[in-house]
């Protein structure tokens, strides 16, 4: 564990408190689609109301070029006051800390809750400039980090404010990530096994090549094995490939057996004749897949040969689909190894992105130690980086 200042080291009583959150939450016709990370941010909140802090939030909202009242954090604030059943001011300003924002805070007590609109309002935000930095931090007596999602970007709300307030410390998702990604990839429980899927080996390079230092036995799966089946000579069809990829597939291949890492590949594969549902599939050994067709899926021994790996256990980690799981008939694949990860006793831990969808979109999410709440973080930190925003924070003494 990252010995970090925690939520639980601050006294907060009579103080501001500027709270990074991850509000970046889907919002259709001005409507939530999703809480989950609203609901995900509530433990640290609620504590430091409790505590008598007063709590200022804020955080970004997709990806606004200018203001936009789309991107708005004005719903957030009504869904969060409705799940912490108080009022939650919110501070609507084009300048996120502008005339409005200075008011709403001066006028607080303790325990109140304010909102500041969406930080990629200000275009500085992503450059990490100082004077946003500098605005941000004005708020506040001290900073709580609580985004895991975003702590991979050195933006002004994620590190250029920890330089000008007095404190900083991590909030309680932030700490449970560091704790579960870390212990997992840096003080595993072995047998330690790490799956890894989704599209492209490109994303995923400083990934393979950290977790072979690590790991018992590493799983491929998903598109990105087309790849390393291409590297071992066998023809891919007109599955996904990057032909700039092969060799290094080859090499890591060669690093695995160095390092005594068990390196497992789907042995049959579910091809297709169209990225479609409704095409024509069938099932060919890895090594047999002709022209015309493509892998959407691992296959049934496949799937037999990862779950047998996963079942003894004792760490799992898995980042990425084994197929095509938003089309039912090619979700066969993703559902053995949540399956397989659900049935472990051991440490299971999803990294983000499409593999944390998936887990919850199967109904599996209750039965997994984690589930991250970052894609593109939680893949830094696999790829063993120091995330900036992770980094911007005060150690404990």
């Amino acid at each position: 564990m990252l010995n970090k200042k925690t939520v639980d080291d601050l006294k907060v009583s009579g103080k501001n408190v500027l709270v990074r959150c991850d509000f970046n939450v889907p919002i259709q016709d001005g409507a939530i689609t999703s809480d989950a990370r609203i609901v995900g941010a509530l433990p640290t909140i609620k504590k430091l109301i409790a505590d008598g802090g007063r709590v200022i939030l804020c955080s970004h909202l997709g990806q606004p070029k200018e203001v936009d009242p789309a991107f708005s954090l004005a719903p957030v604030a009504k869904r969060l006051g409705e799940l912490l059943d108080k009022l939650v001011v919110f501070a609507a300003d084009d300048t996120v800390v502008g005339d409005n924002a200075r008011q709403a805070v001066s006028g607080m007590k303790d325990g109140d809750v304010v909102l500041l609109e969406n930080t990629r309002f200000r275009k500085e935000e992503t450059k990490n400039g100082e004077a946003f930095s500098k605005d941000l931090a004005s708020l506040a007596d001290i900073y709580v980090d609580d985004a895991f999602g975003s702590s991979h970007r050195a933006h002004c709300s994620t590190v250029g404010v920890t330089q000008f307030v007095k404190e900083s410390a991590v909030g309680y998702l932030m700490q449970k990530e560091i704790e579960y990604l870390g212990n997992a990839v840096n003080n595993p429980v072995r047998p330690f096994v790490a799956i890894l899927g989704g599209a492209k080996v490109s994303d995923k390079i400083n990934v393979i090549n950290n977790l072979l230092e690590k790991v018992d036995t590493l799983i491929i799966g998903g598109g990105m094995a087309y790849t390393f089946l291409k590297a071992m000579g066998h023809g891919v069809g007109d599955s996904l490939l990057e032909a700039d990829k092969v060799e290094y597939s080859k090499q890591m291949m060669g690093k695995a057996k160095e390092k005594g890492v068990k390196l497992l590949l789907p042995i049959d594969t579910v091809v297709s004749d169209k990225f479609s549902n409704d095409s024509n599939f069938k099932t060919v050994e890895s090594s047999k897949i002709e022209d015309g067709w493509m892998g959407v899926d691992i296959g049934e021994k496949t799937r037999e040969l990862f779950a047998a790996a996963i079942k003894d256990a004792k760490t799992v980690i898995w980042n990425g689909p084994m197929g095509v799981f938003e089309m039912e008939n090619f979700n066969k694949g993703t559902i053995a190894v949540a399956q397989a990860m659900a049935d472990i006793d051991g440490m299971s831990v999803i990294g983000g992105g499409d593999s944390a969808a998936a887990v919850i979109q199967l109904g599996f999410a209750d039965k997994m130690s984690h589930i991250s709440t970052g894609g593109g973080a939680s893949l830094e930190f696999l790829e063993g980086i120091v995330l900036p925003g992770v980094a911007a924070v005060e150690d404990r003494a």
